[in-house]
């Protein structure tokens, strides 16, 4: 059996280490730091219990990251889970996540952060509220043409929006400690097991997306000694940066306040910008979403294009343009999804078609709560894609058994624990995202289950998986 390193035609190698850990921190810090914190602390019955639940995400997320650094440098191909799944489980399994990546949970997700963009950008701008979704699928479009035009342009504009977002964060960080500390009156204590344990799912929720990173490993430089650098300094990093903001957070406002504070971050920074500090706060925000959404373009389409490759229904996904050297059709095609899941979900006659459609099968009004709609959306889907992910945890047993003999540059410390406490957390999560989807659970598991009939119907001719040449090479980017 040739092995996944050696026979591996990467991509061109553009990103360099602090280029990688941008990406991460860019993807994950977005909107969810300023959205959640207070949320989060209503859950908790002490400031010590807010930093500890904090603490622990890290933890876990750290862990997550040591578990997917063994995976992505023993197999550097681009598409990351994609090809682990596909080489643990079968091609079933990879076709299945690249497609409810595609149909939903990427596109989803760039879709929400688009929104989030759109609903501060409005706010910022005077404009009017119902030119939301016309923001937002504007953010799509001119990323994920950027994205196109080249990786380097890709790479430049998230480097520049995180480090546009890193002066956000120092500003809040600064705001906080140098406010006085404020003495509040200690709130009724919360049931300790109930409280904790959803302040730790929204916890993960915000941590989520430092795993993007193992979708571009084929375009890093050295990547080697970078994957796991990368993964360890941007997961780590965007922990010690949460427990900053927390601990900033409670020291301009105290326990009670900052617990029912509607907008946290602008009320610390009113202290340093007085009225203005809204502004401030809109303008950050702004910023981090655009992070956030470049990021998941820019990810997101190294899925699509690696499947491409393998399923000759959907060979011209693969193609990677001549001159700009980028999967120039899976993020065309990513950005088509995403710009019609903004229309479905936020525009009302959107709404009204999947209503109706709903409606009709039985399940009721649904509710448009949230950043125009797709807090309902992945909610829906948050079972589907913590599935995939406790797959893509347990394909590191499955793959240690399967190519023993392969060389590991990173293997996970302490094996088998962390990876046992890393799919716990996978199953954990399943479990309360479920729970809290209800019936909805049903309607994200409809793009899994529509994939597998196209699968069904499509992938049967495909390429051996092993000894099988792999997709051509990307031509080099135009300097």
């Amino acid at each position: 059996m040739p092995s996944p390193e050696n026979d591996v035609s990467p991509a061109q190698s553009h990103l360099g280490l602090a280029d990688s850990v941008s990406i991460i921190v860019g993807i994950v810090i977005g909107a969810g730091i300023y959205e959640t914190a207070p949320f989060i602390l209503s859950c908790v019955a002490s400031p010590t219990e807010a930093m500890l639940v904090w603490f622990a995400g890290g933890v876990l997320s750290v862990i997550g990251a040591l578990c997917y650094a063994e995976l992505a440098t023993t197999y550097p191909r681009s598409g990351g889970d994609y090809y682990f799944l596909k080489r643990a489980y079968g091609r079933w399994a990879g076709f299945l996540f690249s497609w409810s990546q595609l149909t939903v949970i990427m596109s989803g997700s760039i879709g929400l952060m688009a929104f989030v963009f759109a609903d501060y950008a409005v706010r910022l701008l005077g404009a009017r509220p119902e030119s939301s979704p016309w923001f937002a699928m504007a953010a799509v479009i001119i990323l994920s043409l950027a994205n196109i035009a080249g990786l380097k342009s890709g790479r430049r504009t998230q480097n520049v929006l995180t480090g546009l977002k890193a002066v956000g964060l120092a500003a809040i960080v600064l705001a906080g400690f140098l406010s006085p500390q404020v003495h509040a009156e200690a709130p009724a204590a919360v049931p300790a097991g109930a409280g904790i344990g959803l302040a730790l799912i929204l916890v993960l929720y915000t941590y989520g997306g430092w795993n993007d990173a193992a979708f571009i490993v084929a375009e890093m430089k050295d990547r080697r000694r970078n994957i796991p650098r990368a993964l360890l300094l941007g997961t780590a990093g965007v922990a010690a940066i949460y427990l900053l903001i927390n601990a900033a957070y409670l020291n301009a406002l105290g326990f009670t306040a900052a617990r029912s504070s509607k907008a946290i971050a602008a009320d610390v920074l009113q202290g340093p910008f007085s009225a203005s500090g809204a502004a401030v706060m809109s303008a950050l925000v702004v910023v981090s979403a655009l992070g956030a959404l470049n990021g998941l373009v820019l990810t997101g389409g190294r899925i699509y294009a690696a499947a491409g490759a393998d399923f000759p229904a959907f060979a011209v996904l693969s193609r990677w343009h001549s001159r700009w050297g980028t999967p120039a059709a899976a993020i065309a095609v990513q950005m088509v999804t995403s710009v019609a899941l903004v229309w479905l979900v936020g525009h009302p006659a959107g709404r009204a078609l999947i209503g109706s459609a709903l409606q009709r099968a039985g399940f009721g009004a649904v509710s448009w709560d949230g950043h125009g709609g797709f807090d309902t959306l992945l909610k829906c889907t948050a079972p589907v894609f913590w599935l995939f992910f406790l797959l893509t945890g347990g394909s590191l047993f499955v793959l240690r058994r399967k190519d023993r003999a392969l060389e590991r540059a990173f293997a996970v410390p302490l094996f088998p624990l962390l990876p046992l406490i890393f799919c716990g957390m996978c199953g954990y999560m399943l479990y309360s995202a479920a729970n809290y989807a209800g019936r909805l659970t049903l309607v994200g598991l409809a793009p899994p289950l529509a994939g597998l009939l196209v699968y069904l119907f499509f992938g049967r001719q495909v390429l051996p998986l092993d000894g099988s040449p792999e997709p051509a090479k990307p031509p080099p980017a135009s300097s």
